[in-house]
């Protein structure tokens, strides 16, 4: 009988978690001839969600809990997940249901079919601001037309994977991690399931603006020189630009009465120019951090053992 894991990442999850591994649950076990191992990694959490899955990792033995000892990151903790995957198949969905486990048994019967992934494509997000929607929506779109690879639009982590897929995706080892790029680069036989977004069933999301930026720049400079190449062009243009400027002095000063100092076009010039500069050097600056990164060569989680105080706590929970 063949075993799919399915791998939930968590972070500040309290309010949501007993709903997420009943759900879990209860669609597992309407699948027949499969084995589930439900692993919940507990990304550094400040409220009791490592409380909880504790509490039910002792209540179901097809339940592991992970903890890290400090928040790291979504992209880590999904890792983190997969390294330590058993199954057959890997399933990503994050902790929020905003992404139905129903789909699950699709998904398996896709990878049934002969395909090595099954991503989620999203035809509908609720619950969230027009503002969010626009920017997902562009950034897709931008970091496509960007990237060397195609990626699909409209999709999250949210996915099934076959056994060879997870293995190459382990074998990665770049510290910037954009799973859902680094999927599309492997390649193999991969198809999608439409389905609409659901609002989170409780909490805020974890992806406030200023980790969405960053993520973005991650998702775009992990899978793409060309933001280095548009800097060069950048810098040949500005060259362009200074040599017409340039005749255009000469033949104001040789063949024309009417010339001034020109203290305007100057302070123009050394302002464009200024700024080219400073975006080319942030562009590189922004490569060359991520291959610093890479050679400190740290791990990507650190994982925290559970004391004795805190599964007593939860035995005391189950009791």
């Amino acid at each position: 009988m063949k075993t799919v894991s399915i791998v939930v990442p968590c972070f500040n999850e309290s309010e949501v978690i007993d709903t997420t591994v009943a759900e879990l649950m209860s669609v597992t076990q309407s699948i027949d001839n499969y084995q589930f191992e439900l692993i919940f990694i507990n990304d550094g959490s400040s409220d009791d969600t490592e409380l909880k899955l504790l509490v039910h990792s002792q209540k179901h033995t097809n339940v592991r809990t992970i903890s890290f000892s400090r928040n790291f990151g979504h992209q880590q903790a999904v890792s983190a997940g997969l390294d330590v995957s058993t199954g057959d198949a890997v399933v990503l969905i994050d902790a929020d249901l905003q992404d139905p486990p129903r789909l699950i048994a699709d998904m398996i019967e896709k990878w049934q079919q002969g395909f090595d992934v099954v991503y989620g494509t999203r035809i509908n997000r609720e619950g969230e601001s027009k503002f969010k929607l626009l920017t997902a929506k562009w950034f897709y779109r931008i970091l496509n037309s960007l990237s060397e690879v195609p990626i699909p639009l409209d999709t999250g982590d949210f996915r099934l994977m076959d056994r060879q897929v997870v293995d190459h995706l382990i074998a990665m080892p770049e510290k910037s991690r954009f799973i859902r790029g680094m999927v599309s680069w492997i390649g193999f036989n991969q198809t999608s399931i439409c389905y609409e977004r659901s609002a989170r069933f409780a909490g805020e999301s974890k992806y406030p603006l200023m980790k969405m930026v960053k993520f973005g720049i991650d998702g775009i400079l992990s899978f793409s020189v060309k933001p280095l190449k548009l800097s060069i062009m950048m810098g040949f243009a500005c060259s362009g630009i200074a040599m017409l400027m340039l005749l255009y002095s000469v033949y104001i000063r040789l063949l024309t009465e009417h010339w001034v100092s020109g203290w305007t076009s100057i302070l123009v010039s050394i302002l464009f120019m200024g700024g080219v500069q400073l975006i080319s050097i942030g562009i590189l600056g922004e490569y060359v951090a991520r291959i610093y990164n890479e050679s400190k060569d740290r791990p990507l989680y650190i994982i925290k053992k559970s004391r004795e105080s805190d599964v007593a706590k939860a035995d005391a929970n189950v009791k």
